[in-house]
């Protein structure tokens, strides 16, 4: 087992409500010296510890006690029992630019913020080339930081935090800051601290993120610890206590949605034979038979499919609207194929999983997490590495 880059050992954290706000010494006086409040305990008895070098994921509700643990952990607040140690240099991503004087340019606040995360002049100097580049506001790194939008804001910020060479990254649902491209540039920068064998901490309400990304995770529940492990697994068990209205089949699906449009069941066949399966061979040609039902006419609605490997890993994602195949309602019972030739899925075992949404993709009537689990074993090309092939052609001179 590595060593723990941080350890959280029996952390609870209360807050005070006061009832009246004491805002003169005559009304202190008047009181007796007392003011009512009542006790909060945004956390409670909260232990866990993230080895050197794992991306280590925090979901649960809003109110939950992420934002307090996130606080405790970087040392802006301080826990009422129990303690918090940080073996590595750290970096949080929390408030971003908290340190910023808005009189002061873009390059002052540079010197000044990095100075602040800990980093000597000389240090700050050496990157300040690579910081600006990252935020991509070299036309602006002279002007007022109080003549910045609050993206450039954040992005400057971030493009800070991110090059004080921490060896420990906590981060709060940063990867929502900046235009497309920023954030491509911000996943890029995570993926390269990862490789680094760098430690992260991410603090998301993207569950695909906890999926793909972290190799262990917890799950805070009222302010204590309800689970704690795989993060596919808190994954699905989060997700169906959130949807607490659905049910759950005798083969491990949860269904959400509003129900006015249902997939009642999912079978596949390969390679033209008529019997369901749920196994085939890398390169068959795979057939998959969605069987809806709709209690009213539904306008326009769009129906995907989204394949998923055991693991946690979205391996694909398509749906009719992607070649414009949108009937202009359903109603009554029918069926939608989805017709798949040499399938490039390498052996292994994943998930398929059925959504039906409006035109617009915000509005879920139904989706079928585990509509279907099968398994992919061996066939051609043969390739054992990997979740897909790319069906390389090699030649030796």
């Amino acid at each position: 087992m590595s060593t723990p880059a941080l350890e959280v050992d029996h952390v609870t954290k209360s807050f005070r409500l006061h009832h009246q706000k004491t805002n003169s010494i005559k009304q202190l006086v008047a009181g007796r010296g007392k003011t009512r409040f009542d006790e909060f305990t945004a956390l409670t008895d909260v232990t866990f510890d993230v080895r050197e070098g794992e991306v280590f994921g925090v979901i649960g509700q809003n109110g939950s006690g992420k934002s307090t643990l996130l606080k405790c952990m970087a040392g802006i607040l301080k826990p009422s029992s129990g303690s918090v140690r940080v073996h590595r240099r750290m970096s949080a991503l929390l408030e971003l630019g908290a340190g910023f004087h808005p009189e002061l340019s873009g390059r002052e606040n540079v010197f000044l913020n990095a100075a602040i995360l800990g980093m000597s002049r000389r240090d700050i100097a050496a990157r300040f080339d690579e910081i600006v580049q990252f935020s991509g506001l070299e036309s602006f790194i002279d002007a007022p930081v109080k003549t910045y939008s609050s993206g450039m804001y954040v992005r400057l910020a971030f493009a800070v935090a991110i090059n004080v060479d921490p060896r420990l990254l906590i981060v709060d649902e940063i990867l929502a800051v900046g235009d497309v491209t920023f954030q491509q540039r911000c996943l890029e920068k995570f993926v390269e601290f990862r490789a680094d064998g760098r430690t992260i901490v991410l603090v998301t309400h993207d569950l695909g993120s906890v999926r793909n990304m972290c190799d262990r995770a917890i799950w805070l529940k009222h302010g204590a610890v309800s689970g704690e492990g795989d993060p596919s697994e808190l994954v699905d068990a989060y997700t169906e206590m959130m949807l607490g209205e659905n049910l759950r089949g005798a083969d491990g699906s949860i269904r959400r949605g509003s129900g006015e449009i249902q997939v009642m069941s999912v079978e596949m066949h390969v390679n033209g034979r008529a019997e369901p399966v749920k196994r085939f061979r890398t390169g068959d040609d795979v057939r998959l038979v969605l069987s809806y039902r709709a209690e009213r006419s539904v306008p326009r609605p769009v129906v995907g499919i989204e394949i998923e490997h055991l693991g946690g890993t979205t391996l694909s994602a398509p749906c009719t609207r992607d070649v414009g195949l949108v009937p202009a309602q359903l109603s009554g019972e029918g069926v939608v194929t989805v017709d798949l030739s040499r399938v490039a899925l390498l052996p292994g075992t994943y998930d398929l999983h059925t959504v039906l949404t409006d035109f617009n993709r915000s509005h879920v009537y139904d989706h079928l997490q585990t509509a279907l689990r099968f398994d992919v074993m061996s066939g051609k090309p043969y390739e054992v590495g990997g979740l897909v092939t790319l069906r390389p052609e090699w030649s030796v001179h």
